[in-house]
């Protein structure tokens, strides 16, 4: 009988310490989040009577997430510490993207899958860089390939690569994010101003 109330004992002991415990676990930081900026871009004069789409762009699964990917050495990856995007990569990259053509003006309608525009064009995107490379010089480094696709007879009317590089200044999350922002912007532009050359 005495055993037993020892053990009883100990076990009502053992539970309430375990609580007092739980009560002084500490939880992880937030983590840095960060979005994409549309750039500014001066568009041709009026806008073409065309109607583009910007799919969604795809991506292999260490871009496509919230993961931002640093690169300490050709064919490895890490990911930043204590950051993340706001969305999947993709889904903000699309995004961005149809604003940065919106706020060029250069088509009477520009959108995503599911916004009932009659497309004439696809602005199709694959994501094949979106990094900070470590090693010799920090920088942010993008690679787009983009296809342009007639949507009225499934051609491609032309397609591209392409890159764009920015430098890290600073340190920490906040730069790294920065200088990726940049990079994007470099390349949106220049994807905007190839596109109203074609179409």
């Amino acid at each position: 009988m005495k055993a037993a109330r020892s053990t009883l004992l100990l076990t009502a002991v053992t539970l309430a310490l375990s609580g007092c415990t739980s009560l002084f676990v500490s939880t992880p930081p937030p983590l840095d989040t960060y979005e994409l900026t549309a750039p500014a871009v001066d568009g041709r004069n009026g806008p073409s009577r065309r109607q583009i789409l910007i799919a969604e762009p795809s991506a292999l699964k260490s871009l496509d997430g919230q993961s931002i990917v640093i690169k300490p050495s050709p064919g490895s990856i890490q990911f930043l510490k204590g950051a993340q995007w706001s969305d999947r990569l993709p889904r903000i990259v699309q995004a961005r993207l149809a604003e940065t053509f919106q706020r060029a003006g250069g088509y009477i309608g520009v959108g995503k899958p599911g916004e009932g525009l009659a497309i004439d064009y696809q602005v199709i995107v694959e994501l094949r860089s979106f990094e900070i490379k470590v090693g010799g010089g920090e920088r942010a480094d993008v690679e787009l390939f983009v296809r342009l696709l007639n949507d009225r007879n499934g051609q491609v009317r032309a397609s591209r690569v392409f890159t764009a590089s920015a430098p890290v200044s600073g340190s920490g999350n906040d730069a790294y994010a920065a200088a990726l922002d940049s990079a994007f912007g470099q390349a949106a532009t220049e994807i905007v101003k190839w596109t109203e050359t074609l179409i």
